[in-house]
């Protein structure tokens, strides 16, 4: 995923009430950016952090700006949620997810389960439809390790709920975690932040849920998927 717009640098004053974060430019002038990220956002959020935002040309925002990358211990980290979907969406197209090449069909947002909405189904002839929630990471405490959730998350563990039934009624049941930023060999999920998150989880493995996780090549021009990274037992 390439950006449409050259980035602009500067430095995290603040972030707050979630949604906004107010930003030092190279100038010293301090706008207000959008934090397109509803999570905790742990080591991700400390001020002088250095950060870069998307200047917005529509003038229909009410902010000129939206937060896009962050810089921590030594690399950069996408902090878009709402990116996820889209370069998960160009690897799946170009064949850069193994587990998910050779299927023709993409179909996007589609209704299913209780009242939700799973991000792909992907269709190819003489197999099973594969459902496939994406899943955003960034969350770092340990060497190595990318973890999820950041915080407690009911929307999440009710979508591994849904991909169980996908699985017991025979269709193909994926959850991939896409982890923006280069820094992590390991994927776990952080039961200590979300102990029901986790309970789910083990149970879909277990029920035939299948869990990816791969990391992305970040940049202020680009965000790609790298490679694949092993899931912690």
């Amino acid at each position: 995923m390439r950006f449409p717009e050259h980035l602009v640098p500067g430095h995290l004053v603040r972030r707050y009430k979630r949604f906004l974060s107010d930003v030092r430019l190279a100038d010293g002038e301090v706008v207000t950016a959008h934090c397109p990220n509803p999570g905790a956002m742990l080591g991700l959020n400390d001020p002088d952090s250095e950060v870069w935002l998307l200047p917005s040309r529509d003038p229909r925002r009410k902010l000129a700006y939206g937060w896009e990358l962050v810089r921590a211990e030594g690399g950069l980290v996408g902090i878009n949620a709402g990116r996820a979907n889209r370069i998960v969406e160009e690897a799946i197209a170009e064949g850069n997810i193994d587990e998910l090449r050779a299927y023709p069909d993409m179909r996007r947002e589609v209704a299913y389960g209780h009242r939700s909405r799973v991000d792909f189904v992907l269709q190819g002839d003489d197999r099973p439809d594969c459902y496939v929630e994406v899943k955003n990471v960034h969350l770092k405490r340990a060497a190595g390790l990318a973890e999820f959730p950041d915080s407690v998350t009911a929307r999440g563990t009710k979508h591994l709920g849904e991909l169980i039934e996908v699985a017991a009624n025979g269709g193909r049941a994926v959850m991939l975690y896409l982890v923006q930023r280069e820094d992590c060999q390991r994927f776990a999920v952080a039961g200590d932040i979300d102990p029901a998150y986790a309970e789910a989880f083990t149970r879909a493995r277990a029920e035939g849920v299948e869990m990816l996780c791969y990391t992305c090549r970040v940049s202020p021009e680009v965000i790609a998927v790298e490679r694949a990274i092993e899931l912690a037992p």
